[in-house]
């Protein structure tokens, strides 16, 4: 089978060809572990779940890597602002390792909910500063970083090809400018090292050739992805916001540093979760969690499957209407697969369509379309092993009995017509019981209590 993956390098789909045939390695930009994550970050975790999970389809063997940044992320991309976990601690009067691991163990929480698949490991920016100041030390003597007044720089205008996942140009501003430049000598250029304020005590700094300080974002990944992965690897993914800077820069500082090109030979970027007005954002506070949705009813491979509506690279529009047609298509395919009673061999038939499907860079659109088409053929055999053999890339456990969440509000309801029976309130009763059927909510009376079935 080939897979053919787009890359955002070459503006292009291309045949997959690992650099070792028999072991694919992917690096994955990981959570911020300064607040919970919305459905919106997730998106781009089911992405590159589904990424590993095809290629493992495939029979390679995967490596995967996702990092945790607890330390170095700034509020604006411009190297300026606060430290995320510096404001989070003081915002909720904690240390920022205690901010950082409350987060994730939320995070993960989450991410076994979702049945993603583990990484290979989880490294933290914090345990990894000494590859860090190697890594700056290096391009140091190669000459490609300059020392500001607060901190140490890397000149984008020394690497030639800067600019190259983006197809920006390095110094956008003219030289001299100072007033947006500040003491940059180009507006592409980043930081590295940031200098500790004297006038702000920081929880987490470090000592370094050039003063206390603490790292930049960028070069924390491309630290870490290289101490795991190699100087040269496969794949690395994340959500489209990370192209035109984050991943750019990694591009940069690692390629110089290693005098390796490509560093990496497939950039894979997600499309957002849209809401009115963009995308679902944490700083605009449109955001919805996994937590939120189970209060709604909504279970997390509901959200999971609507998700896969949707082809990884166009974005896709959240809202109410769209959630809940996914949970009743959702519960509907439940309902269908765990009654299936079919032993028969793998329908070579539609696993053919549903391969080429997920190896077109992962269409899972189209995928759903072929799972759909066996369930409703009157015709096929084997459903049961077919389906089976699809579940290793959908990871929806569609052979599990589903469970039924019950929104707060209608429990609310619910427990308030189970004490008006108690109390012979008869007509508030049946006022009650109408009020959970318009909501969609059947309730069967039991000899002490109740129980609610979703109609």
């Amino acid at each position: 089978m080939k897979l053919k993956l787009y890359n955002t390098l070459t503006h292009k789909k291309e045949t997959f060809k690992p650099i070792n045939p028999k072991e694919v390695k992917i690096y994955t930009c990981g959570p911020t572990v300064y607040w919970f994550a919305h459905v919106g970050n997730f998106r781009s975790y089911i992405f590159s779940d589904l990424l590993k999970r095809v290629l493992l389809y495939n029979e390679y063997k995967v490596k995967h890597i996702i990092n945790v940044t607890d330390v170095g992320h700034l509020t604006s991309d411009a190297d300026e602002g606060t430290d995320k976990l510096e404001s989070a601690a003081a915002k909720e009067n904690k240390t920022a390792t205690e901010v950082a691991k409350y987060y994730f163990n939320v995070f993960k929480h989450d991410f076994s909910k979702l049945d993603l698949l583990e990484p290979d490991a989880w490294p933290r920016a914090t345990q990894h500063i000494k590859a860090q100041i190697m890594m700056i030390q290096s391009l140091e003597k190669k000459g490609y970083t300059y020392k500001t007044s607060d901190g140490i720089y890397f000149d984008t205008s020394k690497f030639k090809n800067y600019g190259k996942l983006s197809r920006k140009k390095a110094g956008e501003l003219e030289a001299g400018k100072r007033v947006s430049l500040k003491d940059k000598k180009n507006i592409t250029d980043f930081a590295l090292w940031k200098f500790s304020e004297l006038s702000i005590k920081r929880q987490q700094e470090w000592k370094s050739p050039w003063g206390i300080g603490f790292p930049g974002w960028h070069i924390e990944c491309s630290a870490m992805a290289s101490e795991y992965l190699g100087k040269h690897f496969d794949i690395h993914t994340g959500g489209e916001d990370h192209v035109h800077i984050h991943h750019e820069n990694e591009i940069a500082q690692s390629e110089a540093c290693f005098e390796k090109s490509p560093w990496v030979n497939y950039w894979m970027h997600n499309a957002f979760l849209e809401v009115p007005g963009g995308k679902m954002s944490k700083s605009k506070g449109k955001i919805e969690t996994l937590e939120d949705l189970e209060k709604k009813g909504i279970s997390e491979l509901a959200y999971k499957y609507f998700m896969y509506t949707a082809h990884y690279r166009k974005p896709l529009t959240w809202s109410s209407d769209a959630i809940q047609s996914a949970v009743q298509s959702y519960d509907k395919l439940k309902n269908i697969t765990t009654n299936l009673h079919d032993d028969k061999k793998i329908n070579k038939n539609y696993i053919k369509k549903f391969e080429d499907k997920i190896n077109d860079d992962l269409d899972m659109p189209g995928a759903l379309a072929v799972l759909w088409e066996l369930l409703r053929d009157k015709t096929a055999s084997g459903k049961v092993k077919t389906v089976q053999k699809m579940e290793e890339v959908f990871g929806l456990r569609l052979f599990e009995k589903a469970v039924i969440l019950i929104p707060k509000k209608i429990k609310a309801i619910a427990d308030e017509r189970q004490i008006a029976r108690k109390n012979s309130d008869w007509k508030k009763s049946d006022e009650l019981r109408k009020e959970l059927e318009d909501s969609g909510w059947k309730v069967k009376d039991t000899k002490d209590n109740y129980e609610l079935e979703k109609q």
